[in-house]
């Protein structure tokens, strides 16, 4: 690399990384390089420090920039391990990864630590806290899940108040129990935060149990504010507490450093190996625009419930409108699978928070129905919706089945990850997750709370079979390739 490009502002190599601070990876951003980190500790003194991170993934290279003067600082406490066992924010949520994690790079750390790095520690980077950690073998063995699908054990008990019981447990780890059911869940990125309507995928950090109050269509944009960043220092200290077993609380002061890092990020797919630039003749792809794209709760909501009284949009994705007429066969594949985004009916069945509190058998809708944010693809209220994904005849060997019995009916349901219930203890809410933003899907595979689809492939088909929407190949073509933008 020649010096004048490595002069550039865009350009920053963190050459002495911590390796746990970026979870074993450093950063190249003009270049598009992933380099393994040396072992040495992060100094206190760090070179210029960049206000965007250009990173590579399959499908090109995603962006994240830092916004109201923020940028990429190892001195912020989200870099560092304040717990016992060599964590940090960023063992889980690496820029080059979207801001999670990825299998590729996990089996990457697990080679070259030959299993030790933090991340697979057995209190929830193994498949189960008791695992065998003797060997190299029996270590791969027993963080499979993470190594395979990026996938973290959660352990969470079923509350005393819940409407059900644990009627029975078939656990491929000999572990779980009602005292502490093992969920598997991939970490949600660290980036695009401003545009939650929930915390976590059971949304448990935005409940009276934090000491804060639900974000709702009830509050004022400001109280919302308020409670999404009330929700996220909670959410910090909770993980510091635990993921990291930390043996004290954050200081209000490193608190409130990762929240305003994690606020400040916006990421979004940059380039598209195939189409080029995603801002370039007229479309508006690209992180830039992230930063003033319109959001409150309940906008553009599907059930009416936009506090302006704007009637829902279903085309609500307009990145890519400026190439529909492109000449350029791969823009014009990307604007064809936003039209399908927007447009495609899928009549939406079965769908607990759906069907269920609307008593509707079908309801007519398109892929914005549910992800109906503008240009950001979440759900703009707290809608945590069951599609499905951990009945039981989805459930893979590798997962846990629990089956549940309402204390009161008597009916059973077996699923693999109760999901919402565990927060609220209602029946209804048994496999209900929320839907996660959209934006920097290429640098996050796999898909979904357990990792079901191992790509966007995967997850269009799933979609396709789980609604019976018929795609044609080339619709599935167009659609995944309108995503791999995002």
């Amino acid at each position: 690399m020649n010096s004048s490009a490595t002069n550039k502002k865009e350009l920053w190599t963190v050459r002495r990384c911590s390796p746990y601070a970026l979870a074993a990876l450093c950063l190249t951003a003009l270049a598009g390089e992933l380099l393994f980190a040396s072992q040495t500790p992060v100094q206190s003194q760090t070179p210029s420090r960049p206000t965007s991170l250009t990173t590579p993934n399959p499908s090109g290279a995603a962006r994240s920039v830092f916004l109201n003067g923020a940028a990429f600082d190892l001195r912020n406490p989200f870099f560092k391990s304040i717990g016992t066992n060599g964590r940090a924010c960023a063992s889980c949520h690496v820029p080059a990864d979207g801001w999670t994690i990825t299998p590729p790079h996990i089996l990457a750390r697990f080679n070259a630590s030959r299993g030790m790095d933090p991340i697979f520690s057995a209190f929830d980077g193994t498949n189960s806290p008791h695992a065998d950690l003797s060997t190299l073998a029996a270590r791969r063995a027993a963080s499979s899940m993470l190594i395979t699908k990026g996938l973290i054990r959660i352990g969470i008990a079923i509350p005393d108040t819940a409407e059900f019981t644990l009627d029975a447990v078939d656990d491929p780890y000999g572990y779980a129990s009602s005292t502490e059911l093992s969920l598997f869940r991939r970490p949600l990125p660290t980036t695009n935060l401003r545009f939650l309507t929930g915390v976590m995928w059971d949304g448990r950090e935005s409940t009276p149990l934090t000491q804060t109050m639900p974000i709702s269509a009830k509050l004022s944009d400001a109280d919302n504010l308020a409670n999404l960043t009330a929700d996220l220092l909670h959410q910090g200290n909770s993980a510091t507490m635990g993921h990291a077993r930390a043996s004290r609380n954050l200081t209000t002061d490193e608190a409130q450093q990762v929240v305003d890092f994690e606020t400040s990020l916006a990421t979004a797919q940059l380039v598209d190996k195939n189409a080029g630039a995603l801002n370039s003749d007229g479309a508006t792809g690209g992180p830039a625009n992230i930063a003033t794209d319109p959001f409150y709760v309940t906008i553009n909501d599907v059930l009416g419930a936009d506090h302006f009284g704007i009637d829902f949009d279903s085309s609500s994705m307009t990145l890519f409108d400026a190439w529909k007429d492109s000449s350029n066969p791969h823009r014009a594949q990307i604007a064809r699978g936003a039209v399908l985004f927007n447009t495609k009916v899928i009549n939406i069945t079965d769908v607990r928070g759906i069907n269920d509190d609307l008593n509707l058998a079908t309801l007519k809708g398109t892929c914005t129905t549910c992800h109906d944010s503008p240009n950001i693809g979440n759900h703009s209220v707290a809608l945590p919706l069951d599609l499905g994904l951990t009945d039981a005849s989805r459930r893979t060997a590798d997962m846990p089945l629990y089956t549940l019995k309402n204390k009161v009916t008597g009916d059973t349901i077996q699923t693999t990850d109760p999901g919402r219930a565990l927060i609220s203890g209602r029946w209804k809410d048994i496999g209900r997750f929320k839907g996660p933003v959209l934006r920097g899907l290429a640098a996050r595979a796999p898909y979904f709370h357990n990792g079901f689809a191992a790509d966007l492939e995967a997850a269009v088909n799933f979609y396709d079979t789980r609604f019976d929407i018929d795609f044609t190949d080339q619709e599935k073509a167009d659609l995944v390739a309108f995503l791999k933008t995002l």
